[in-house]
């Protein structure tokens, strides 16, 4: 196949401008596409050439596939790379780049047809002799059938979004008073981030760890895994911490789970990088989730311990190049990579957009900041908060949650509230420290990791202390006032009055 030229990136944000970076060094021109919203953002700036692809709600920009695919033409772009989320899992937009000539940097679409819809990948799955947590096998059409079929596996169940992942449209319900409203919510989720608002039910599996094998093939029927990621630091099933070598896995059980990942991939002739999703439970049994079709958000981490920048692979793979690999490369070290979003977690982790006055982004040895934001930026209300992924390598995992907990105090972000403190404190915990934290982790320990939990003590003198601190600073306020120079002096008062409120 050809050489691959020019690359419109189908998406925005720190994705966008990571693959973005990969193609300028492959010597490959970049286009951006963006909404009203997105005028002045990062990923518009550092493309070759932008397009204006709608208003800000996604449905009415960054989803329009007819859009997306204008820019291409007019951009003259020979091929599409769609990031994550949005288009990234939709078979129609791969089908209507074929149609249109342009190169799709993903799966074929019967891949993405077979295993993007997760009710069709759960049933593929089970025809492959690969275990599924328990659940249905086809989207439900009814908030009745759904609620009957519920009560007859019992509570907890999962409401999950056929149509796509990252934890959009995914509801837990514990007790079938609350079935209808959690039904309407993932159905309303799911349309908003897929255009899908199809929804099945799993059976809901207490304490699981959630560990995903990513996989690459190549078109000549080559397919490895590149190892595992741990994901069970998850707050409303949205990861928020990822790690990799998983803390509970041994090599028999990684060798197990890629096997059968590889077999996944093979079973619907698998192209380019995807990530095959299980559920882990207490007594290691693991079992197929889902399949993600595209890159995933914690990639970066797969590439500390390989190597390998997946992007590149994924470009090369789509202009006819082979693997370099016939087998899992041994992961080499440990590393860690956490979300930092712009939400505040002290009001129930409402998202704080707006207009980011000063950024410190932290720097040291082995250390990579994946961000979509600047000095002086203003972060939208409309799509997800996340503003940059932080990732760290070291040789041990113990060295790896010091490096990324040093990281994170050098992370500073002024004018909006960010969650750097809330994953400070996770890294900090026994519980993460040890290694074999659940799915249910940050749910058990929110308290704890918003620090409601503290020391009394240390609270009544963190108190005592900001007392002192405002009696000094009105005492040094105060002597400063009776200083002030008379009507007479140099200048005058009205010159001091004057001098005063440009310190203020």
């Amino acid at each position: 196949m050809a050489k691959i030229r020019k690359i419109l990136v189908a998406n925005r944000g720190e994705i966008a401008v990571r693959v973005m970076r990969t193609c300028k060094e492959l010597g490959i021109a970049t286009v951006a596409v963006y909404s009203e919203a997105d005028r002045s953002a990062l990923h518009v700036r550092t493309a070759d050439q932008a397009f204006l692809v709608g208003p800000p709600p996604s449905r009415e920009s960054y989803l329009v596939q007819e859009r997306i695919l204008e820019a291409a033409k007019k951009a003259g772009a020979d091929a599409i790379h769609p990031g994550y989320g949005f288009l990234s899992e939709n078979a129609s937009f791969v089908r209507a780049c074929e149609k249109a000539g342009i190169t799709f940097i993903g799966p074929p679409a019967s891949a993405m047809d077979a295993m993007g819809e997760k009710t069709r990948a759960r049933q593929n799955m089970i025809k492959a002799g690969v275990p599924v947590v328990p659940g249905t096998a086809e989207p439900i059409a009814t908030v009745e059938e759904a609620r009957a079929y519920a009560e007859k596996i019992g509570v907890p169940v999962m409401l999950k979004a056929a149509g796509g992942g990252g934890g959009k449209g995914m509801r837990k319900v514990e007790r079938m008073e609350e079935f209808e409203s959690s039904w309407r919510a993932a159905k309303s989720e799911a349309m908003n981030a897929f255009g899908n608002d199809a929804v099945y039910i799993e059976k809901y599996l207490e304490k699981p760890h959630h560990v995903e094998i990513q996989v690459f093939a190549d078109q000549y029927g080559n397919t490895i895994h590149l190892n595992e990621r741990e994901c069970s630091a998850q707050r409303r099933h949205q990861k928020v911490v990822e790690e990799t070598p998983s803390p509970i896995l041994t090599p028999e059980l990684r060798a197990k789970m890629g096997e059968v990942a590889v077999k996944a991939a093979k079973a619907v002739g698998y192209v380019g990088a995807g990530t095959v999703e299980f559920l882990v439970d207490v007594h290691r049994n693991f079992y197929f989730l889902e399949m993600n079709t595209r890159l995933q958000v914690e990639h970066p981490v797969t590439e500390w311990v390989t190597g390998l920048d997946l992007v590149a692979w994924q470009i090369k793979v789509a202009e006819g190049e082979k693997l370099p690999y016939t087998e899992a490369p041994t992961p080499n070290g440990h590393s860690i990579e956490v979300r930092v979003y712009a939400e505040d977690p002290a009001r129930n982790f409402m998202p704080s957009p707006g207009r980011i006055n000063y950024l410190r982004v932290p720097g040291g040895p082995y250390l990579r900041d994946d961000s979509g934001v600047f000095p002086g930026y203003t972060v939208p209300n409309t799509y997800d908060p996340m503003i940059s992924k932080l990732s760290v390598w070291a040789p041990t995992r113990r060295e790896a949650i010091e490096r990324a907990r040093r990281a994170l105090t050098e992370y500073v972000v002024k004018g909006i509230t960010t969650n750097t403190r809330y994953l400070r404190a996770i890294l900090s915990h026994p519980e993460f420290a040890g290694g074999d934290y659940d799915t249910s982790f940050l749910t058990r320990e929110h308290e704890t990791l918003l620090g409601k939990g503290e020391d009394p003590q240390l609270t009544e003198a963190a108190l005592l202390a900001s007392v002192v601190y405002a009696y000094q600073r009105d005492q040094k306020k105060a002597k400063t006032l009776t200083q002030a120079p008379s009507e007479g002096g140099k200048g005058g008062i009205s010159a001091w009055r004057q001098a005063s409120r440009r310190g203020r």
